[in-house]
Formats: structure tokens, C-alpha cells, sequence
């Protein structure tokens, strides 16, 4: 789940937060209509490639809020198509330290907010009960609860996100660590194909 596109969790920010625009915080827009994308992409990943270092690094915190991952992306240009960016990106995340994964982490969002699509009857209820469980959650695990939830429709979120939540509370701290870490690398990924996506 993008930290935008979790409920609850993307933060008691755990690090000061950098100075940033608020063009910065803005998610990526969504992809554009079919058959216009690898034009998009090319575009996109052009303005990657030939941006400042400052500037490029700023886009790529947005996707993932840990600075040596995207410094490392930085230092990697020019990427000459999207299957590149995201090897690397995959890559970076794999190398992350404890120390990057607490900034990640810390980069993500613990404001609870009803997810798009989550409405009709015990909607509320349901709503309340994640709030719950994701105070349980950062109460056990002292961190955000993250989840990619690109692969799935808008009216199966909440309860993907319910029974994610409520499984995960079981686990040993480590073993959370290591799936919340390859959760914000599916995230990154996600958040870099909308980036590539865009027309801005």
C-alpha cells in the first residue's frame, strides 16, 4: 500500500521531517489512457535523467522517504526505460540498512483515513477496527504499517487491509521488519510507475 493509499500508519514521523514543497508531497497523477504510456514513460524518464541532483533526489523521495535510496537512483542515471529504473530501484531497496529502513518507514503516513472505494453498510464499523489495529500495530512494532496494495480493486482494500493487519500482529519484530521492508519496495515500485507515467 502507498503510505497515501494506507488507511492508517506511510507516522508519529519517528525523524525530523526535511523542509519540503508541497509539490514534493503530492502523489504522482494516475497513469495516462492506453497506448499513450511508452511515450510518457520516455518523457518522464527524461526529466529524471537530465534533472539536478537536489531535484531528482527530491522526486525519488516521494516514491520512498529514504535518502540513500534515492540518492543511489540518482547516482545510477541515466536510466534508458522504465524496466531500468525499477531494477534499480528493487535493487537499492534490497541494500537498505536498518537505520534507511527507519526512515522509510518514518517517511510514511499514521494519519488513519477511509480508503477509496471502502463505503456501504459496516464501512464504519470496519474503519474503527483498523484504526484500532493500527494503533496496536505501531504500539508493537514501533513503526508504520505499510502494504502495497496496487494489485487490487478499490472495494477489496479494506478488507485486504483488515486481514494484512490483523495476520502481521503476529509476527516477531524481525520477521515484520523484513516484510514491511519488501512491502515498501513493492511501493517504490508502484510510486516510480505512476512518476514515469506522468505528463508533468
Amino acid at each position: 500500500m502507498q503510505p497515501s493509499d494506507i488507511p492508517a500508519a506511510p507516522p508519529t514521523t519517528l525523524r525530523t521531517p526535511r523542509p519540503a514543497t508541497p509539490s514534493q508531497k503530492l502523489r504522482p497523477p494516475p497513469p495516462p489512457p492506453p497506448g499513450s504510456a511508452p511515450a510518457v514513460h520516455a518523457a518522464a524518464l527524461a526529466r529524471l535523467n537530465d534533472a539536478a541532483p537536489g531535484d531528482a533526489e527530491a522526486t525519488l523521495l516521494v516514491c520512498c522517504d529514504s535518502r540513500r535510496w534515492a540518492r543511489r537512483l540518482v547516482a545510477h542515471r541515466p536510466y534508458p526505460d522504465l524496466e531500468s529504473l525499477l531494477a534499480a530501484a528493487d535493487e537499492a531497496s534490497y541494500d537498505l540498512t536498518p537505520d534507511d529502513l527507519d526512515e522509510a518507514l518514518a517517511g510514511e503516513t499514521v494519519s488513519p483515513r477511509p480508503l477509496v472505494g471502502a463505503r456501504g453498510p459496516g464501512t464504519l464499523a470496519a474503519h474503527t477496527a483498523l484504526r484500532a489495529a493500527h494503533a496496536e500495530y505501531e504500539r508493537r512494532f514501533r513503526h508504520a504499517f505499510v502494504i502495497c496494495l496496487d494489485d487490487f480493486r478499490d472495494c477489496e482494500q479494506l478488507n485486504v487491509v483488515l486481514t494484512a493487519i490483523h495476520d502481521r500482529l503476529g509476527n516477531e519484530p524481525e520477521e515484520e521488519r523484513a516484510i514491511a521492508a519488501d512491502e515498501l519496495r513493492r511501493i517504490a515500485r508502484g510510486r516510480l510507475a505512476r512518476l514515469a507515467a506522468s505528463r508533468a
